[in-house]
């Protein structure tokens, strides 16, 4: 399961706190990291242990879960970038009176009714989800959609991904598993998609790539690691210096 599919499949506790337990170890939902339970980590000459010291890695590496969440693009946290301004000022503690002054509109009355329909917006959230909630109980001819990878450029009809076309997409460009060669590049962008997110498995996401190291990686995958290099930037999955010397797996 990518971090993405944690992500998305967690809980909104878990969401709020930024990282899901399992059996053996905590996972930072923000980035992937995990930290093994029974192992003592040292922070600033102090020793912590697993589930504090990921406390500690998501306000050292991320500031806060609300500054990961809110730095999401529109598509996914549905917020207007007005709104998103609003927010984070308001998550800084500023009263009506500095937020109006910060965003020079209206008057402390027009931040007020903002607030209102910020509050109207969640709400409306809640109704939702215990909705779907319910639903899910009772649709038993729902499909199992796969959720998009969290850096997705653009979310659309393409990523309309089932369980069940995952599998078969795989099985049919990866006759020899995932850890095999792509016998093609899939001509279908729903196809592309699902190969480009096996593809991207196979990076560290803690590491930075020049251009000559990854396109060794590719080439194992696929004989030409130049378009399989290109989509897996286009769509999303990796970010590059302006010049092409360096690639890293965005976050």
């Amino acid at each position: 399961m990518e971090i993405s599919d944690f992500f998305w499949n967690a809980s909104l506790e878990e969401l709020k706190r930024g990282y899901i337990q399992d059996f053996d170890s905590y996972k930072c939902l923000l980035c992937g990291k995990e930290f093994e339970k029974g192992i003592i980590y040292p922070y600033e000459g102090i020793l912590y242990e697993a589930e504090r010291y990921t406390r500690i890695h998501i306000e050292r590496t991320h500031n806060s879960v609300f500054d990961s969440l809110i730095r999401l693009d529109k598509k996914f946290t549905g917020l207007t970038d007005h709104q998103n301004q609003l927010l984070s000022l308001f998550y800084q503690g500023k009263s009506d009176k500095e937020v109006q002054m910060d965003m020079d509109i209206g008057s402390t009355s027009t931040i007020r009714h903002h607030r209102f329909a910020l509050k109207e917006k969640e709400r409306q959230a809640k109704i939702f989800l215990a909705i779907m909630e319910l639903l899910k109980d009772r649709d038993q001819y729902a499909p199992a959609f796969i959720p998009p990878h969290k850096t997705a450029r653009l979310v659309d009809d393409r990523y309309d991904i089932t369980l069940d076309e995952q599998d078969e997409t795989i099985k049919k460009f990866f006759p020899e598993g995932t850890s095999g060669t792509l016998k093609k590049f899939p001509p279908k962008e729903k196809q592309r998609l699902i190969v480009l997110r096996e593809i991207a498995k196979n990076l560290d996401s803690e590491h930075t790539y020049d251009e000559n190291e990854l396109n060794q990686i590719l080439k194992t995958i696929y004989d030409d690691y130049v378009v399989i290099r290109r989509y897996l930037f286009e769509y999303g999955f990796l970010d590059r210096k302006p010049d092409g010397s360096q690639y890293w797996l965005k976050k």
